[in-house]
């Protein structure tokens, strides 16, 4: 048996062990929480574990009786009195498409405030839990195994206190572009431009070498004809050349702006280069920035795109609409934004057809612009203009649409180029929209435009499109596009 001394021994060497594993165990805590690099706030949604970037979030809430806003997309609850701001409120259970159990209108709902592109929105969880730190390095890429939602949606995924998380792009969920997104749209234009020359500088050095090989034919023209001749191929150099320099430009207003040179844009891009070469002068033609494009684009818009609508401007639109005394009259806006051109449409629509009903579907896929339409107020300028008889006035003194003008106009978050249950339509307005678009995604929407629009309808473009729709013709009164059969 072991004496007594040695069990102590035994016993003295195992508790120094412990004491150093227990050490060991102690450093490695205090180096992993001194390499916390990111956090995150976590919460549940029908069971699973979410998270989002701490820089995000602005505070923690609990509220109930959100008002309601009419014709607001299925997932904006409504809106919230946060001390003096109204924001919106989104249930991202709704969002992305999941069960949401019935409860009493007291019941506090969880609510993560956030900020998103500098505006405030509130959204609503199942469950709030903590806030958790990482090393942002452990955050995995995502996968569509770890989520019940889209992919596009997802940060990534990473697995912190026993628990794996899905961390959501709140980004992404908004439709806002990082500068990240914004540099690798540069980058790649850039990468487009130099292959497109390299392949150019090819087609030229193998066109002059195929000179060098044909032998000359000697024969005796009169200097007419050989003027003539020289004439015809200088003209038929600078075609080429004008023909090369065009594509360069299409490449670049893609790449930067998803500007797409199609039979919809190419008279007005034609146009649009000759004035560029004359301001910029030859060779100085390629647009290397954002800004050279915006430059080049200036032009293109619409009149009273993105802002309130002068009353010129609604005169104009309201003197091309057909003459249709039925009881509903139905719009379709494609691309509609932040409103300015559905409330616009609305208010003239009211003047127009005062004994029907008007309904405007405003679809776009901007959902941070979509969500605050129905919010929209009215600058003080527009309030005192022709807008005038269609505004009122909140508590706050701010200058809002009348109740009628809101609910006639239906806001949702819909990419127009998938196929949707609209009824039949008497006016699409759709401006500056197709061209922004894949080439095979105008067709598409024209078919829709097509199958959608009523035989004595009429379908509005911007100023400076150009469509083709079997049986439909353009005639532009007041400088605007419109078509009709």
């Amino acid at each position: 048996m072991a004496s007594i001394q040695e069990k102590l021994k035994v016993l003295a060497n195992t508790m120094d062990r412990a004491e150093s594993l227990s050490s060991d165990q102690l450093s490695e805590e205090k180096k992993n929480l001194s390499i916390v690099d990111y956090k995150m706030v976590t919460f549940s949604l029908s069971g699973k574990a979410y998270a989002i970037d701490i820089m995000n979030v602005k505070e923690i809430a609990k509220a109930s009786h959100f008002t309601y806003v009419p014709n607001t997309l299925h997932f904006v609850r409504g809106v919230y009195n946060l001390r003096g701001d109204i924001i919106p409120i989104i249930d991202l259970r709704l969002f992305f498409n999941s069960e949401v159990e019935e409860k009493d209108d007291n019941y506090l709902e969880n609510m993560l405030i956030v900020t998103v592109d500098e505006q405030i929105f509130g959204i609503i969880v199942d469950k709030i839990d903590k806030v958790v730190g990482i090393q942002k390095s452990s955050i995995q890429p995502p996968h569509p195994l770890f989520g019940d939602i889209n992919i596009k949606y997802i940060y990534g995924v990473v697995e912190a206190e026993n628990n794996l998380y899905v961390l959501l792009d709140l980004d992404k969920i908004f439709g806002v572009k990082t500068p990240e997104e914004e540099k690798e749209l540069a980058e790649t234009a850039q990468r487009q431009a130099q292959q497109r020359r390299a392949v150019a500088m090819a087609e030229e050095a193998q066109q002059a070498a195929a000179k060098q090989e044909t032998p000359a034919v000697e024969q005796k023209a009169a200097p007419e004809e050989k003027k003539t001749e020289t004439i015809e191929k200088e003209a038929e150099g600078e075609a080429k050349k004008a023909e090369v320099d065009l594509n360069f430009i299409a490449g670049s207003l893609n790449s930067f702006r998803k500007f797409t040179v199609s039979s919809v844009t190419e008279k007005w891009t034609k146009q649009r280069y000759e004035q560029w070469l004359a301001e910029k002068g030859e060779g100085k033609t390629q647009l290397q920035t954002e800004n050279d494009v915006d430059d080049f684009l200036k032009p293109f818009y619409s009149k009273c795109n993105n802002t309130w609508w002068t009353k010129d401007y609604a005169e104009s639109v309201e003197k091309v609409l057909p003459e249709n005394t039925a009881k509903n009259i139905v719009v379709w806006n494609p691309g509609c934004g932040r409103g300015y051109e559905a409330y616009s449409l609305a208010c003239i629509l009211t003047k127009k057809y005062p004994n029907a009903k008007i309904k405007i579907y405003g679809h776009d896929t901007d959902l941070l612009a979509v969500s605050n339409a129905p919010l929209m107020n009215l600058s003080a300028e527009a309030s005192s203009d022709w807008y005038s008889p269609y505004v009122a006035r909140t508590i706050s003194g701010d200058s809002t649409f009348v109740k009628d003008i809101k609910d006639s106009i239906l806001f949702e978050y819909h990419d127009c180029a998938n196929t949707n249950n609209l009824p039949p339509v008497d006016i699409i307005f759709a401006r500056d929209i197709l061209s922004f678009l894949p080439e095979n995604t105008q067709n598409k929407i024209l078919q829709e435009f097509s199958e959608k629009i009523k035989g004595n309808g009429v379908i509005i473009v911007g100023d400076n499109e150009n469509i083709e729709i079997d049986g439909w013709n353009r005639s532009d009164s007041e400088n605007i596009s419109v078509y009709s059969k």
